[in-house]
Parts: structure tokens; sequence; C-alpha cells
């Protein structure tokens, strides 16, 4: 059973709440299992596979990078890493893990430092020290975009080198950083130029249609074309989605109002599908928009 969470756990610290507050991360669609992992400071299945492949086996030995300067032995000698060389900053997003500790712990970030240089987890360490509420996942944020973030993290988090621990200090305290992955986000597709597509046989014929709405719903207002894979039946058609559809082809998702379908669409992305839209504003803005005759609801 799924169900989706829209806020982060509350924590006693209210400098950590105030800091996953300030970042506004795009995690509050994540999806998450009904029930708790059996480990609390390990992924579940369908985290590791909406995070992107092989979260849990990123066990590279990070390295450290100084990207601010700071009074603490052991630091001086660590060098800034170069910023990714591909990519546009504006439109790229990454998956940040973190660990953070109060500002006058610096004993503490010291000693975290110097683990993580020695092959420690970071998810861990996270799970185990750091004062953010993302310690409940191990430090993960969630895929991030500019903007997204205080100008400090950010800054620090869009000039790291995947897999490279830096550090840096917002008003929350200081923060032990990597990015684990990146991409481009899902692009969206218009309902109007999506109806248009929609008049070419050939589109039909060749493009992957699929609605994540419920039967019900779908009972209610549907479009021609599209197959059905209701989002809380995940578990069920998830596990061999790749022989269900193929990811070298262009794949459009619906919802009733794109919110679900941005959460598939990210998903089926991270699953190594080359093309996929997500319908803005889902069957609600085509009924709106194009084909009034389709009921709203």
């Amino acid at each position: 059973m799924l169900r989706i969470t829209g806020n982060l756990s509350a924590v006693s610290s209210p400098a950590a709440a105030s800091f996953s507050a300030a970042l506004r991360l795009s995690v509050s669609h994540t999806l998450a299992l009904a029930s708790p992992p059996s480990h609390p400071r390990r992924f579940s299945t369908f985290s590791r596979s909406l995070f992107g492949r092989h979260i849990s086996s990123l066990r590279v030995r990070p390295r450290v990078s100084s990207m601010y300067p700071m009074r603490l032995s052991g630091f001086s000698a660590l060098k800034a890493r170069a910023s990714f060389s591909s990519g546009s900053s504006q439109s790229r997003e990454i998956l940040v893990q973190h660990v953070l500790v109060k500002e006058g712990d610096s004993e503490l970030f010291a000693e975290l430092q110097k683990r993580i240089l020695d092959g420690e987890d970071m998810s861990d360490l996270a799970a185990e020290y750091s004062i953010c509420p993302s310690k409940k996942e191990g430090g993960i944020l969630g895929w991030v975009k500019l903007g997204q973030m205080v100008p400090e993290f950010e800054e620090a988090a869009f000039k790291a080198e995947p897999n490279h621990v830096v550090r840096c200090k917002t008003q929350f305290g200081w923060h032990l950083l990597q990015v684990l992955s990146e991409r481009e986000p899902v692009k969206d597709i218009q309902v109007e130029e999506l109806h248009s597509k929609m008049q070419d046989p050939v589109f039909m014929d060749e493009a992957q249609l699929i609605d994540v709405r419920e039967p019900d719903e779908i009972a209610t207002a549907s479009l021609p074309g599209f197959k059905v894979f209701p989002l809380r039946q995940f578990g069920t058609w998830a596990p061999d989605i790749t022989s269900k559809l193929n990811p070298e082809k262009d794949t459009f998702v619906l919802c009733k109002v794109g919110g679900r379908s941005l959460q598939v669409a990210n998903w089926l992305q991270s699953q190594g599908f080359k093309s996929v839209y997500n319908v803005a504003g889902g069957i609600q803005a085509y009924s709106l928009k194009v084909d009034p005759s389709i009921p709203t609801y």
C-alpha cells in the first residue's frame, strides 16, 4: 500500500524545522511506503527506485572539499573541487544528501568529516548526528533545483562534483553535503500541444500514453489511447515497468491536475526512460482548454 507524504516530520529543534521549511525542497510530493523500512538507516526499496537506481550502493570513498574558509584543524589543506562539467545550472536538478550540526559543535563537525574521509557512510552519520529532519532518510533532501535552497547551501551544492563531500555554513549551522546524482527535470507538455499531437495517427501509434489516476476517475473522464497505471497500484506494475513500456520511446503521463503524473514521470526518468513528459494541468486542464465535453470532477 502506498501513501503520499507532503510534510517533513516535526523535530524538537526549531532550527532544524526552519531549515527544512526554508529550503522549500521539491519533496512535497515524495512517494513513500505506508510501513516504515525495516532498518531506519537504510532506504526502502521504493525510496531507492524513486530517488534513482543504486542509491544504496553509493558507497564511494568521498572526498571533502572546502567551499568556504573555516578555522578547524585539518581543513586548511583541503581543496575546492570543480563544478559539474555538463548541464545547465538553471534547469539541472541534483539529488542532495547532507549532515547538519549546530554552529557551535565544531569538534563534532571535524569528527564527522574525518569519519567520512575514513570511509564511513554519510547515511549512517546523518541518521545518528544530523539535526535536520532529513536524518530519517539518511540525510537525503531529495531532488532540488536552483531557487529552492538558502543561498549558501545552494552555492555549495551546485558547485560540488558528484560524490565529493563539501562543507558550508548557513544560518542553521554547518553542513557536510554531497550530490549523489544529477538530471535534467521532466518536461511539461501543455494540453493544447498534446491535443494537436494526438490528431496524428503516427504519434498515437508510437507514443506511450499512460494515465496514473484511479479506476473510478477513469470511469468519469478519460482520453483515448491512454493506458491505465493507477498510482495506488504502483507495487503491482512498477517492478517490471520496462517490459510493459519501452524506455526508448516518448512517454506522456497524465493525471487529474498534474501532481501525481509528475511523481510518476520523475520516477520513470530515474528508471532510465529517455524522454518523459508530464501533461501540465492534467485532464482537468484538457477539459477546460481543449474539449469541454470531457467531464470535470
